[in-house]
């Protein structure tokens, strides 16, 4: 399977004010993530609230400023994109965001809100893009009726729908989403998650998809990858990652969804808060909670030990050692 999309080496960052007596401080949000994104999969970003997830979907479509690496989409650099190349580049590559409710212009009627990127995009006539803004919404399972309201009119699942239709109007390649079913009722969330897996086999669409729930990973994900304080800490096919995980944060994490009928590990609980991206601990990120802590994980960074051909996990624990 060829990869459509590679991550190399990237940098995020942001400057705070937030730091003793006004003075501003270095807020590292993505350091040094690398990843192969494969045509036609699913691959999630998992880890807590504030570990880099958004703001890495952020930059690879160019919504937030990358400070160093690379971003290939097809065998081009889109950080050095100019603006022409950039917007040709986001036809290829739509975003669904976490919150519906603030995704969606309240003032644009949903029938301007999908016509609009078809305007700017491309030299269709008004006819041609009212009918591929009709199929789009009824794609999503709504009806074309609906083009003529606002968004105040719909559910918060219904607005995803909208959301989802409007990604779709430019028939990407390739979509980012971050956290779509989050701000949604537990009875709406599957209905978002199998239409996002109706659409990835009816289109062969590849999805980033950024989340903390590891059940939807479960059942969506191809493969997953582990994020922890802006790192990737642990990648595979979901398969193993869920039956055989290896970093003691994505056992930690596993550990945390609750299960029927089962006690809780205590032995894999995490202790303490997720460290300051203002402040990264020295070493290993992940050391000032890990329960298998070494005296060298304090000192230095560890390695990424290759497992197998599609599993890697950045631990000491494995160093030099077969799985």
């Amino acid at each position: 399977m060829d990869e459509i999309l590679s991550v190399k080496d990237l940098y995020v960052e942001y400057t705070s004010d937030k730091g003793i007596l006004g003075k501003k401080q270095i807020v590292h949000a993505v350091n040094g993530v690398s990843l192969d994104i494969k045509k036609g999969e699913i691959l999630a970003i998992a880890g807590e609230s504030g570990c880099g997830k958004s703001t890495l979907a952020k930059a690879i479509i160019q919504l937030e400023p990358a400070k160093s690496g690379e971003i290939i989409f097809e065998g081009q650099n889109t950080l050095k994109f100019g603006r022409k190349e950039l917007k040709n580049f986001r036809k290829h590559v739509q975003m669904v965001f976490q919150n519906p409710y603030s995704s969606l212009n309240p003032k644009m009627k949903i029938i301007d809100t999908l016509k609009e990127p078809l305007q700017i995009n491309t030299k269709l006539s008004n006819a041609e893009i009212e009918k591929i803004v009709e199929e789009k919404i009824e794609l999503v399972g709504l009806d074309k009726s609906c083009l003529c309201l606002y968004p105040h009119e719909f559910s918060g699942g219904q607005r995803q729908r909208i959301a989802i239709a409007r990604a779709l109007v430019l028939n990407p390649e390739f979509i980012l989403a971050d956290e779509p079913v989050s701000a949604l009722d537990v009875s709406i969330q599957a209905q978002i998650i199998n239409l996002i897996k109706e659409l990835k086999e009816k289109f062969n669409l590849t999805f980033l998809l950024i989340t903390h729930d590891m059940s939807v990973i479960k059942y969506l994900a191809d493969r997953v990858a582990i994020m922890y304080l802006g790192e990737i800490v642990e990648i595979g096919n979901t398969f193993s990652i869920f039956n055989n995980p290896k970093h003691p944060y994505t056992k930690a994490l596993l550990n945390a969804v609750p299960k029927i009928g089962k006690r809780l590990n205590t032995s894999n609980m995490l202790t303490g808060d997720l460290p300051s991206p203002e402040n990264l601990p020295q070493g290993c990120k992940f050391h000032t909670r890990c329960p298998k802590v070494m005296p060298v994980c304090r000192e230095s960074e560890p390695p990424v030990v290759k497992i197998s051909d599609s599993r890697c996990v950045k631990c000491f624990l494995y160093n030099n050692q077969d799985s």
